[in-house]
Parts: C-alpha cells; sequence; structure tokens
C-alpha cells in the first residue's frame, strides 16, 4: 500500500485585509477506512455510536453483492474499530444516515439495485437492528436523499432509480415508510437529487441530476408535495453525475454545482427569477466527474468546491471572492474511481476534513492541516 503525502500553501486576499494562511489537506497510509479494495458507491458521515465525535459508513456493492461497513471514530480522527452493517449482503449504492425514527440517535436508510432497500435503527450505542424496508422492493437505486421535504419533523427518504421513476418515501414519525409518490419524469435517468428551497417561498424544491444526455431539472414545491412546476438548467444534453447546492456567491440565491461526464463541471447562479442562466465553467480539463460537494473547508467562511473523479486526480475548488474567482488544488496525484466525495470534522479541531469513496481502491481520507 502506497503511502501519499500531499501539502498546498495559499497566500490569499480575505475580508478587509490581507491573511497569510496555508490551505493544507494531507493523506497518509494511516488515513484509510480499511484496507479494501472494494466496490464501493458511496459514504457518509455521523456520530453513530454518541460519544461525540463523527463516525463513517461506506456503502459497498456496486453491480455486485458487497458488506456495508461501519467504522467508530477513536476521538482523534482514526478508525480503530469495524463493524458490518447487518449480516446479509447486498448490491447496495447509498447508505444514508439520519434521526429516522425520532429517538435522538442515528439510524440508516440502505439503497439497494435490484433489491429490497432496508431501514437499520440504532438502539443509541451504535448497535443496528433491521426495521423494515421501503420503496419499490426490486428497483433500480442509485442514491438516496434524507431530508424533511414535507415538513411535519421528521426525515424522509428520496430515492433515486436510473431508468425508472423516482421516489419519496414519506415517514409516519416512527420510521416507516409506508407512504411513497414518485417524483419528476418517469423517463428521467435520475442519478442525484438535492432539497432545497430553490426559489424563496418557504417550500423544499427539488434538483435532479439526469445521465444519458437529458435535461437537469428543478422541479418546485407547490406547498402540497405537487412537483408539476419546473425549470431546465445546463445544455439540455449534459451526462450529469452528481449537483450540490449552495449559495457561492453570497446573492441569497442558492447556486447549482453539476459534475459531468464528458464535459467541463458547470456552477449555475441562482437569481430572483428562479432561473440559472448565468454559470461559470469549473474545471476544463476534468471529463469524468462522478461527485461534488460543497463546505468551507480552508475556514474563511465561504463555501468550496469539492470534486471526485474518474481516472483522473480529486481536486478542491477554493472560493477566492464571492463566487468570482476560484483557486484548484489537486488533492494527490493518484487517478482513481471516486463514486463519492463528502467533508465532515473528523478529529475534532473545527476543520473539515474530505472523504472519499473509491471503487476498486482504499477508501481513505485527508486531514486537514490549514493554518488559520
Amino acid at each position: 500500500m502506497k503511502t501519499t503525502c500531499f501539502t498546498i500553501g495559499l497566500l490569499c486576499l480575505f475580508g478587509q485585509g490581507l491573511t497569510a494562511q496555508e490551505f493544507s489537506m494531507q493523506a497518509n497510509v494511516r488515513l484509510i477506512l480499511g484496507t479494501y479494495e472494494e466496490l464501493t458507491a458511496s459514504v457518509s458521515c455521523g456520530d453513530i455510536d454518541g460519544d461525540g465525535d463523527n463516525d463513517v459508513l461506506v456503502a459497498n456493492g456496486r453491480h455486485w453483492p458487497g458488506q456495508n461497513r461501519i467504522f467508530i471514530n477513536n476521538g482523534r480522527g482514526i478508525f480503530t474499530v469495524e463493524k458490518d452493517l447487518g449480516n446479509d449482503r447486498a448490491t447496495t449504492y447509498a447508505t444514508e444516515l439520519a434521526d429516522l425514527d425520532n429517538d435522538g440517535d442515528l439510524d440508516i436508510a440502505v439503497g439497494n439495485d435490484m433489491a429490497p432497500n432496508n431501514i437499520f435503527l440504532n438502539d443509541g450505542k451504535g448497535n443496528f437492528t433491521r426495521s423494515g424496508s421501503f420503496g419499490e422492493p426490486y428497483s433500480s437505486t442509485r442514491n438516496l436523499t434524507l431530508g424533511d421535504l414535507d415538513q411535519d419533523g421528521d426525515v424522509d427518504i428520496l430515492i433515486t432509480n436510473r431508468g425508472r421513476p423516482n421516489e419519496i418515501c414519506l415517514n409516519d414519525g416512527t420510521g416507516n415508510f409506508q407512504q411513497t409518490m414518485n417524483f419528476g419524469n418517469k423517463e428521467d435517468a435520475t442519478i442525484d437529487v438535492e432539497i432545497e428551497d430553490m426559489n424563496g417561498d418557504g417550500n423544499l424544491d427539488l434538483v435532479l441530476a439526469n445521465r444519458d444526455e437529458q435535461p437537469n431539472y428543478v422541479y418546485f414545491n407547490d406547498g402540497k408535495l405537487g412537483f408539476f412546476r419546473k425549470t431546465p438548467f445546463g445544455t439540455g444534453k449534459d451526462n450529469t453525475r452528481s449537483v450540490a447546492v449552495a449559495d457561492l456567491n453570497e446573492d441569497g440565491f442558492p447556486d447549482i454545482v453539476t459534475a459531468n461526464i464528458g464535459e467541463p463541471n458547470v456552477i449555475y447562479f441562482g437569481s430572483n427569477q428562479g432561473t440559472f442562466s448565468t454559470s461559470e465553467t469549473l474545471g476544463p480539463d476534468e471529463n469524468d466527474s462522478y461527485a461534488v460537494a460543497v463546505a468551507d473547508v480552508d475556514g474563511d467562511g465561504d463555501q468550496d468546491i469539492i470534486v471526485g473523479n474518474s481516472e483522473s486526480p480529486n481536486v478542491v475548488y477554493l472560493n477566492m471572492g464571492i463566487g468570482a474567482k476560484w483557486t484548484k488544488y489537486q488533492l494527490t496525484d493518484d487517478a482513481f474511481d471516486t463514486y463519492d466525495i463528502i467533508a465532515a470534522d473528523l478529529n475534532g479541531d473545527g476543520l473539515l476534513e474530505i472523504i472519499e469513496a473509491n471503487s476498486d481502491e482504499i477508501n481513505r481520507y485527508y486531514f486537514n492541516r490549514t493554518k488559520r
């Protein structure tokens, strides 16, 4: 196993004056999630065992059944305990954490391809019991997004199904998801969805990333979970693999970042008209981006962009002026197939680490060594 260490230096302007700041993300042989090279599809993070630090959940099973794994943080950002999630192996594409039964701890929703999607309830100490299923039992699930879509105080589940209707599974407040409705067009090849109030009316809308040269859309919520009005973003023939939403230019309107296959990644800036006609290309030399996330990784108060690529290095774009200027940094020289990438504080120092989900490679993470 190769040891990787990469450090980046940066001098930049922030706020009213000049601040010297060194942006540094560091990886080494110890900063990995097990020694496995599995068909990892996604990764999620949260305090699974209730001890105050962030643990990590890894979803394995792209196309072939794999074992989903829980990695327990020792408090310093090192994962010295590992547990299997469940006894069965399945074709899992997503494992997401949220308090689904409203008892104060984090439960797990598991999305499987052509196998039932399952709920695992937490006993409060990081021990999980499978409690039921949600959505169509044998659909082509590719992603899960969790959030209180109907704003009734509990967490609902959105399922993106490639080549089949997408599903909204509404929580009854106890972790049961018997009420299901579809969203988007049944022909949509949806691979990712984000939940956000995109037009400022107080209702949560849906931002869809569609593959297979299909248009991407924002579906607006009428307040009654009716998503009849939509507006496109992109060229109309994109192969978008992932989307992220944040107000990057701090104008009060959410912006959309797309990770695309076979074309550059793009930022689409929101407006008071609810349209996304103004855009900016991000990373013209990246042609196969599978994942994107937004987070303040350099600790300067604005949102940066993290991109996970296939067969080219993963990168961070530092926001250098409320979305008007971006500085690109490469995490390592390695060119893995990164299917998911997220940010979370793993060692409790207030800075966000970056975690990669790599298919057929080691899953690893980077300690944030930025000097503030």
